[in-house]
């Protein structure tokens, strides 16, 4: 009887040895497969562009022609809408989900907490399209005809200004397309400083109201440094889904391969460009466009290693304190 409880407590043992050894090789498959998804990403568009990479090189970076008659394409415009609307959406973003992460967190009572809660969730949940299709029928018009001739009469004629405000109001253009990413990433960035503030212990914050802090200065001297690392970590989540949104903008922005002259001017983006011309390319230009999405994938690729780096900064300069 011994030896046959012996026996089955060995055959235990070594079953459980064999479900840790698969779950461990499990767990690591799911890791390096990760890994494995965005080399073939990368090499597949590697593949696919390299009739432009050849031909081009590292000129494709900054020539600013689109001409698919010509075979004569360059990043140089898309490249430039890209980072100017999302720079404008962080911009326009970031101080509206601080306020809104703010008011949720120590100003909001409990009875409007959670509706306004799941609005910003409903926010999130809306397809890209809705946002462009939105921005095209209500916001184009309305910039045309109010909002861009009003700043063009009030900034149109100062020295630096001039150059950001000025043209005709087209209504559509890279302000309009920034505006739209900035509506579709504020439920993100407000998300994730609403969540990391309310991690704050209690404590610190009733003691710097107790010695007579204000709701800014609270939030500025003691929620922030407390959650800096979290909150670079929601506006960089906000940066990539701005970096590569494609339908929105391409409702809004104009589609027009032009170096912008102001923020009012018809651009294009990276996303834009593709999906536009896409479907028709061929030869060389579909190797464009397939290039194209290359420097997007590096772009945004850069951007997150560049905020995981600094993110890690911030987190050495917390240890050595």
């Amino acid at each position: 009887m011994s030896l046959n409880h012996k026996t089955q407590t060995e055959l235990n043992k070594l079953n459980h040895h064999f479900i840790e050894l698969f779950f461990k090789n499990m767990t690591r498959f799911f890791a390096v497969f990760v890994f494995l998804i965005l080399a073939a990403v990368m090499i597949s568009l590697i593949i696919g562009s390299w009739d432009s990479l050849s031909q081009f090189g590292l000129r494709f970076l900054w020539i600013n022609d689109w001409n698919p008659v010509q075979n004569s394409y360059g990043a140089l415009v898309p490249i430039i809408g890209t980072l100017i609307t999302s720079f404008l959406a962080l911009l326009i973003a970031v101080p509206i989900s601080f306020g809104i992460a703010i008011f949720l967190t120590e100003l909001a009572p409990e009875w409007l907490k959670r509706p306004i809660g799941t609005a910003i969730e409903m926010l999130a949940a809306i397809p890209s399209i809705i946002y462009g299709m939105w921005g095209l029928f209500i916001f184009v018009p309305l910039f045309q005809e109010h909002l861009q001739p009003s700043l063009i009469d009030w900034f149109g004629e100062l020295p630096i200004l001039h150059y950001l405000f000025s043209g005709a109001p087209f209504g559509i253009g890279l302000f309009t397309a920034g505006l739209v990413l900035a509506i579709m990433i504020i439920p993100f960035i407000a998300s994730v400083m609403r969540d990391v503030f309310t991690i704050v212990p209690a404590i610190l914050k009733e003691s710097a109201y107790g010695l007579g802090a204000t709701t800014w200065e609270v939030m500025w001297k003691v929620v922030l440094p407390y959650t800096k690392t979290g909150v670079v970590g929601g506006i960089m989540l906000g940066l990539g889904r701005a970096l590569g949104e494609t339908m929105a903008v391409t409702f809004v922005i104009g589609n027009a391969f032009h170096l912008p002259e102001s923020l009012f001017s018809p651009s294009t983006s990276i996303a834009s460009s593709i999906a536009n011309e896409f479907n028709e390319a061929s030869g060389l230009q579909k190797a464009a466009l397939m290039e194209l999405g290359l420097i997007l994938f590096l772009i945004t690729t850069i951007v997150l290693s560049l905020s995981r780096l600094l993110i890690m900064r911030i987190e050495k300069k917390e240890g050595r304190r």
